[in-house]
């Protein structure tokens, strides 16, 4: 397509978007015409600049014995161990100057070739005038950062933009048999950079895939499924409008039609619980493709969006596409594994941000049924700093550009079940050309509904979509009393469309935390219909030095830091605390305690699917020990139905605390997941924990430098334990400081959100350790002490009270803070050091991963064991991490260490364990900075402060906060 081409300008800075590419059309896998990939080993040649006009790199016979060799799809920058330059990491400035459409003289470029033969039998004989007797070639690229220009046995075919788009040309008359060459010249920097300002890696090259298609005369120009759901009538409407004409066959539903003809019959529908699909064909006189049908309707009615009548609640993720060693060119293994990841863990949503995904990945959507809301490859961020002048969005000269990108992903992606909405793209302000690209799209695709969140309001969007609004704003917005638009039309309008959190939940480092919270108000409004957490993956690209790499490790002179690791797994896919929090958070069943502790209350939360595909059990723990188990008659309830089910009474269970706990597992193995992975569970309370057991009656002793207390010796001068029940321990005293997360240190745009910068300038990390007393009476030890940090009068006076008996010794302390405290406390606690070799612990409390007071529902209550290294979350910037809540009691024990280390709390307590000390962890930047010590550092918090997600959203809620306030806690030791 040739649209308004500017002479004046060179090829890679004009707004339009290219020259010499066919028409888009729609994406499938397979047909029966020949297709031959051109992936794998391209000879590669990289200048600095995009000035060069010397072009007879294109030509054949071209010498290449000097140049490199990369992997197609690939980034060049990924390969050639630094000699291609490196990737670069902004979030919204354009790492270079803002003159659109111009682009700095600087733009790496990439020559690259590819050598081929034809097949045998492949046509490559010049077309007829009168047309292709023998049919065409098409040489299709899927994915090209930023700008191509493409040869063909030195023939120029044109050039294109749109870098997470298909571009296809008609190549038919160029072929040979043998010896085909393919030039491909790719500037990293064209006009088209200022539409794709993404929050990800600058990453240029041939990243998808490159594809030769044989076109049979007769075949497959494009085609449109259109099938259509009636939930009333049970009945599914099909329409495949098809160019040229042919026939479509549904063998199941007994269908045989023309194209463009339509049939309604009794069928089941597709929804993202149950991805009902049926194995179609669509023949012409000259292809056959394989069709995979589902049935569904979108629609907003009463101003809630609905599928097929019902109302959805979007448990969702937003997706970029990434791995840490290829970048953006993602294999459709790894494509596969993300589906089944977020299927096992209850995703039911994703929104592929910021740009339409793999075509392949759509299928998998289909596939294993995942809601998707398809977003156009657009985003001007960064014109935002500019207070939107220049802003391409808002200027006729790249409307069709917009409108290019819009047709390309529509046309690609419009035969998906899966996509329920198209997004007109991200954080572009707004302008006439979202409305151009949002009236296009209507015409084209009416069955689909439009999204965008850039502006508030709504005008051209059927769904209200807003980024990080706090819990108390969704509120109001679930209530429909949010704040007015000054036109009341538009206000009216917006009100009256169903609220979506596009983004939400900002999963940087330790947490989300505040995700129940969320999920309570979606359940609660049904204007608020879920959302998309920011985001699926930590993008830290693998490097031999520092594990993982983000923003400035490449030498960057703009770059936005860690905040490209915000995923819900790590870079190399491994689940993270939040995403285990996550799928519990939105599991599709709840389980609650009914009227009394032994009944349990079973609600159906999936919007289509009954509770058939699950098999429920219960089990009875006495601290934390399982005594007794079986199958739980949970009856089938229909979604939104629920039932009290009454559990079998335990027979003789011991003594002490219990829980009840019901699962709900798979009853057989699906497509996703195998028999028995876990779906949702429920655990309460069955009989409380008894008061735990304080000893006494041990006199203090004093021995030279040191005071005996039953099982425990203590230095006489300054109160601090030297053993406790025959453990060597080192520094204990009181604890406040954590190594602040991503989320302390909040928004750099939203100095009220550092809560990292206040904690510090308050002094936190470096409080000062004073002892006032050492008091050895009163059949115990009292050590009173004061905590405070330098140049100022803020301070915790701290009482240690130790008593003891034979085989155990008490601590009970008592925290008292003094002066004006503005700022909440870290946490609050005692830390301690033990000798190397107690590196393994047993506890009782929440797990088996870590928890903070918001981030904690997914921890249940049990017995659980883990080493000292496998206690810690290695997030990619370290930060606080890897404590296990509501522990009862701790055990930390050692081959070859003699006696372990039992500690009891009363109330229950969080620990961490580490190898490092605090200081170490907060000084570190990247994994490999955190060596081993001799030490195994200890901290038992009574309280702590909560996670939020302030790194991109709201802080923590005013239950979760640990204001400093008087206290008081005690902790047991004996021999473990």
């Amino acid at each position: 397509m040739d649209l308004m081409h500017d002479p004046a300008l060179p090829a890679h800075e004009d707004p339009a978007p290219g020259t010499g590419t066919l028409p888009p059309r729609a994406w499938y896998a397979r047909s029966d015409a020949a297709r031959l990939p051109l992936n794998g080993a391209w000879r590669f040649r990289l200048s600095p600049t995009a000035t060069t006009h010397d072009t007879s790199f294109a030509d054949p016979g071209h010498d290449t014995s000097g140049w490199d060799e990369i992997a197609v799809p690939g980034h060049w920058v990924l390969q050639g161990g630094g000699r291609h330059g490196a990737p670069a990491y902004t979030n919204t400035p354009y790492p270079f100057p803002v003159d659109p459409p111009r682009v700095p003289d600087g733009n790496p470029t990439g020559d690259h070739l590819r050598t081929f033969d034809l097949p045998g039998g492949w046509p490559a004989a010049p077309l007829p005038a009168d047309g292709p007797a023998d049919g065409e070639t098409l040489l299709r690229f899927d994915g090209v950062d930023s700008h191509a220009r493409v040869w063909l046995n030195g023939t120029e075919l044109g050039e294109f933009k749109g870098s997470r788009l298909p571009h296809e040309f008609a190549v038919g008359t160029l072929l040979r048999p043998a010896g085909n060459v393919l030039a491909v010249r790719v500037h990293q920097w064209s006009s088209g950079s200022y539409l794709e300002d993404q929050d990800q890696w600058w990453l240029p090259g041939i990243f998808r895939d490159v594809t030769l298609l044989h076109r049979p005369a007769g075949a497959v120009r494009d085609f449109f499924v259109h099938a259509s759901y009636d939930h009333v009538a049970g009945t599914g409407t099909l329409r495949v409008d098809c160019a040229p004409g042919g026939r479509v066959t549904l063998p199941e539903l007994g269908v045989d039609i023309a194209t463009g003809e339509s049939v309604t019959l009794p069928a089941e529908p597709w929804t993202a619980e149950l991805p009902r699909l049926y194995a179609a064909e669509l023949a012409t006189a000259g292809e056959r493709i394989p069709l995979r049908v589902g049935f569904r309707t979108v629609a907003v009615e009463d101003g809630v969006l609905r599928v097929n009548g019902r109302r959805i609640l979007l448990r969702g993720v937003n997706r970029h596409e990434f791995h840490p060693e290829h970048g953006r060119a993602v294999d459709e293994e790894t494509m596969r594994a993300d589906v089944l990841l977020m299927k096992r863990h209850n995703v039911n949503a994703v929104r592929t941000s910021h740009y339409p995904p793999h075509p392949a990945f759509l299928d998998l959507c289909d596939e294993l049924g995942l809601w998707v809301v398809d977003e156009c490859d657009l985003e001007t961020h960064g014109f935002g700093a500019l207070g939107w002048r220049g802003n391409p969005v808002a200027d006729e000269r790249w409307t069709p550009a917009l409108l290019d990108r819009a047709a390309r992903m529509v046309e690609r992606d419009k035969n998906h079940p899966s996509v329920i909405m198209w997004s007109l793209g991200n954080e572009c302000g707004s302008g006439a050309g979202l409305t151009a690209m949002a009236d296009w799209i209507r015409g084209r695709d009416p069955g689909r509904l439009l999204h965008y969140e850039g502006d508030p309001t709504s005008r051209d969007t059927d769904v209200y979509s807003r980024m990080y609004a706090d819990h108390d704003e969704v509120r109001r917005i679930g209530e429909r009393t949010e704040d007015s638009l000054e036109e009341p039309a538009l206000d009216a309008r917006r009100r009256a469309q169903p609220f979506v959190l596009c983004e939400y939940a900002h999963a940087m480092g330790n947490g989300p935390g505040g995700l129940a919270d969320y999920q309570r108000l979606f359940e609660t409004y049904e204007r608020c219909q879920g959302g998309f957490v920011w985001e699926w993956i930590d993008h830290g690209i693998a490097h031999p030095e520092l594990g993982f790499a983000y923003g400035g490790d490449f030498g960057e002179e703009l770059h936005d830091g860690a905040f490209v690791c915000d995923g819900l797994v790590f870079p190399d896919r491994t689940p993270s605390p939040g995403l285990t929090e996550f799928g519990h958070v939105v599991q599709p069943v709840r389980i609650e305690p009914g009227d009394s502790p032994g009944q349990a209350v079973v609600t159906n939360l999936h919007d289509f699917a009954g509770l058939d595909h699950l098999a429920f059990s219960w089990s009875y723990a006495v601290d934390g020990a399982e005594t007794e188990g079986g199958p739980a008659p949970v009856p089938p309830l229909a979604p939104g139905e629920s039932a009290k089910v009454e559990l079998p009474a335990p027979g003789n269970p011991p003594a002490g605390e219990a829980q009840w706990t019901v699962t709900a597992r798979l009853a057989a193995d699906t497509a996703w997941a195998p028999a028995g992975h876990v779906v949702a569970h429920g655990q309460w309370s069955a009989a409380p924990r008894p008061p735990l057991a304080r000893p006494a009656g041990a006199a203090p002793v004093r021995d030279d430098a040191l005071i005996r207390l039953g099982p425990a010796a203590f230095d006489a001068r300054t109160g601090e334990p030297r053993t406790l029940a025959g453990v060597p321990v080192e520094g204990l005293r009181l604890e406040v400081w954590r190594a602040p997360t991503d989320n302390d240190h909040g928004a750099g745009w939203l100095p009220e959100t550092e809560l990292a910068r206040r904690w510090r300038k308050a002094g936190l990390h470096r409080m000062r350790h004073r002892t006032d007393a050492v008091e050895a009476a009163d059949g115990g030890l009292t050590v009173r002490t004061r905590v405070a940090p330098a140049a100022t009068d803020l301070g915790l006076a701290a009482e240690f009270r130790w008593t003891a008996d034979g085989d155990r010794v008490a601590l009970t302390v008592s925290v008292t803070p003094e002066g004006d405290w503005r700022v909440p406390l870290p946490r609050l606690g005692i830390r301690l050091t033990l000798p190397a070799a107690y590196g393994a612990v047993r506890w009782y409390g929440g797990g088996p991963g870590e928890a903070y007071p918001d981030t904690g529902t997914a921890a249940l209550l049990g017995r659980w064991s883990a080493s000292v290294d496998e206690l810690q979350t290695p997030y990619v910037r370290p930060q606080e991490n890897g404590a296990r809540a509501r522990v009862r009691w701790a055990e930390l024990t050692g081959a070859g260490a003699g006696a372990g280390l039992r500690v009891e709390g009363e109330p229950e307590f969080a620990l961490t364990a580490r190898r490092w000390t605090t200081a170490e962890l907060d000084a570190a930047t990247h994994r490999p900075d955190l060596v081993p010590g001799d030490r195994v550092h200890v901290t038992l918090d009574h309280d702590r402060h909560g996670i939020g997600s302030a790194s991109c959203g709201p802080g923590v809620l005013p239950q979760y906060e640990l204001a400093a306030r008087p206290a008081a806690f005690t902790f047991v030791f004996s021999a473990a």
